[in-house]
C-alpha cells in the first residue's frame, strides 16, 4: 500500500510530531469534537476545553500511538492490538469514528505543517491514517 520512500516519509513526519504530540492531538481531538459533536459522547468523562490538561494528555497518547506505528508500518496490527482491544471490547468506540478523528489528523498536520504538506506528504499521510484506522477497528469483524 505504500512505498519504501512514503514510509520513511510518514516516520520522519512522526518523528517530528513527538516533541509538540499533546497539541497536535488534542487539537485533533478538538477539531474532530467541533465538527463531529457525536464523537463527544466517548468523552463525557473528560475536561474538554481546549487546552484541558486531559485533552492534552489523550492528545498525547493517540500521537505516540501513531508514531509508534509509523515506525514500522508493517507490524502495525501487533503494535496496536491492546489498543484494538481497548477500545472494542472495554470503550466500544465505534469503529467509523477512528476514520473521522484520521480525517481531523491530516486537517491539523495540514495546518501546521504549512508549505511542507505538499500533495506527496498529504497522500502519504492519508494512506497511512487510513491503514491505521482499518487495523485499530480490526477487532470488530
Amino acid at each position: 500500500m505504500l512505498t519504501q520512500q512514503e514510509k520513511e516519509l510518514i516516520a520522519q513526519i512522526w518523528e517530528k510530531m513527538i516533541p509538540v504530540a499533546p497539541e497536535i492531538g488534542s487539537e485533533s481531538l478538538l477539531r474532530m469534537m467541533t465538527t463531529f459533536p457525536g464523537t463527544k459522547t466517548y468523552f463525557s468523562h473528560l475536561d474538554i476545553s481546549p487546552g484541558s490538561p486531559q485533552m492534552l494528555s489523550h492528545g498525547k497518547k493517540i500521537i505516540l500511538a501513531i508514531a509508534e506505528c509509523s515506525k514500522d508500518i508493517s507490524s502495525m496490527m501487533d503494535t496496536l492490538a491492546p489498543l484494538q482491544t481497548l477500545h472494542a471490547y472495554k470503550l466500544k468506540i465505534d469503529p467509523c469514528n477512528f476514520k473521522l478523528l484520521s480525517h481531523c489528523l491530516i486537517v491539523t498536520l495540514a495546518a501546521h505543517m504549512g508549505d511542507a504538506f505538499d500533495p506527496i506528504v498529504h497522500a502519504a499521510m492519508d494512506k497511512f491514517l487510513s491503514a491505521f484506522a482499518a487495523v485499530l477497528a480490526e477487532k470488530y469483524r
